[in-house]
């Protein structure tokens, strides 16, 4: 009896190995084969699809990770367990969590999200508790986690909703399995943000090609999606440095494809109001990488016709970088006019307004260099006959910096504008707009 029993072993062994080479962790096969029939509920909610869930991840995240591991039932609470064993539980259920749902059958569904939605708020509150330690195993299956809820590809949009040149109110579209995705966001969020994750281990799996796939994401059409993405980019923005220039670099090629070939995508705002923050920490003087960025990626960025969904962060962007340098304003105020609209009025009042805070941050000698061809496009707004926008350009006057450039250049600008108030005088249609006029006239002939 006792050769028959020693003959089993070998077998058994080679049969562990075997499931592990597969790309099933080895404290999964543990967890699965040690708790009899008290687990064999949630095994057969997963096992349909668990050889899926392997295919996805065995590539990026190896079960060699995480071999050794021990083994805890997933279904138990971090309270009744040691310690030293919550590690596991974290692991056991973040391998749980790897399921993704099969929409085909909408009642194994609902049972599947129920015990998947219970595991992730586990999960929320045991990170949130500032008592977790995360060892590269655990570090390795959150990243695997979260790849595999939140990495996919988003359906083809309709390319008709863009073909005319105004902004268009378009109803956003929500995710219906956003209950879980949210939990997921929030709980990478609070991942990344943990004291206790070294970042030196947490760079090998939140590497280049997991932060592509997450600024993939920011095509969402789910504003909620978006805007948890933002938090979570800046995070690891701040945390994982040596990975700063790859998300600069990998944020210019998403805005260079959107202008020069799709203009199509959800959440130029969002990358937009990150590199914000990142500009406003640029040391000084600014590197020649980050002046590229403004010439190459932030003022093509005036171009594209759906400009107004994310005008008030590319303004914030180039105010950013005025601040740091102002040496910067004449570039910047060239690059407006060159891509300054002319038959759409709402894209020009636009500018009129950027043009304003641009012109309050730019030097005497900055502004000598442009200021020929900046009011010559100024005497044409002057002229529009949509009064909204030869309203907008009057109204320059009100503001006192740019006032006094002016009024200190005036031998230089009023042969430029005196023509327009001229013919605005006899032929604009519009009451405020000639009163507007009059009270320019009035300084121009004063000093003249």
């Amino acid at each position: 009896m006792l050769k028959q029993i020693l003959s089993k072993l070998p077998r058994k062994l080679q049969k562990i190995e075997s499931l592990d080479s597969s790309g099933i962790e080895s404290g999964n096969h543990t967890s699965n084969s040690g708790n009899g029939a008290q687990f064999t509920s949630i095994g057969d909610i997963i096992s349909s699809r668990l050889s899926v869930v392997k295919q996805v991840s065995s590539a990026v995240f190896p079960a060699s990770i995480t071999f050794g591991v021990e083994a805890v039932e997933p279904n138990l609470s971090f309270a009744d367990v040691s310690n030293p064993q919550k590690q596991s539980l974290f692991i056991s259920k973040l391998n749980l969590c790897c399921e993704v749902s099969d929409l085909s059958d909408p009642d194994k569904t609902s049972a599947e999200q129920d015990l998947k939605h219970q595991m992730l708020l586990e999960l929320v509150d045991f990170v949130s508790s500032g008592s977790a330690q995360f060892n590269e195993s655990a570090i390795a299956a959150m990243c695997k986690m979260c790849a595999i809820n939140l990495f996919r590809i988003f359906p083809p949009k309709n390319c008709s909703n863009s073909t005319s040149g105004e902004v268009e109110d378009e109803v956003p579209k929500f995710d219906p399995s956003w209950s879980n995705l949210l939990l997921v966001y929030d709980l990478l969020l609070r991942f990344i943000s943990c004291t206790s994750l070294d970042a030196k281990v947490a760079k090998k799996y939140v590497d280049h090609s997991f932060i592509s796939r997450l600024l993939d994401l920011f095509d969402s059409e789910d504003p909620r999606e978006r805007d948890c993405l933002k938090t979570i980019l800046h995070r690891i923005y701040g945390k994982l440095m040596v990975h700063r220039p790859f998300v600069r670099k990998a944020v210019g090629n998403i805005i260079y494809r959107f202008v020069f070939e799709t203009e199509r995508h959800n959440g130029i705002a969002e990358l937009l109001e990150i590199f914000g923050s990142i500009i406003s920490g640029f040391a000084v003087p600014l590197k020649e990488e980050h002046k590229i960025f403004l010439w190459r990626a932030l003022i093509p960025l005036h171009k594209p016709k759906p400009v107004g969904v994310y005008h008030q962060q590319l303004t914030f962007c180039v105010v950013q970088f005025l601040d740091k340098d102002p040496k910067l304003a004449n570039s910047v105020i060239t690059g407006l006019l060159k891509y300054w609209p002319v038959t759409n009025s709402q894209k020009e009042l636009l500018f009129i307004s950027e043009l304003e805070e641009i012109l309050e941050m730019t030097s005497m000698a900055e502004f000598l260099m442009i200021i020929v061809p900046l009011f010559r496009r100024i005497a044409f707004c002057l002229n529009s006959s949509h009064y909204q926008v030869a309203e907008r350009a009057h109204l320059l006057w009100n503001n006192e910096h740019i006032f006094n450039l002016i009024m200190h250049n005036r031998q230089v600008i009023f042969p430029l504008i005196f023509p327009a108030l001229e013919r605005n005088s006899g032929n604009h249609w519009n009451q405020a707009v000639l009163n507007l006029t009059h009270n320019i006239k009035k300084d121009v002939l004063r000093d003249r």
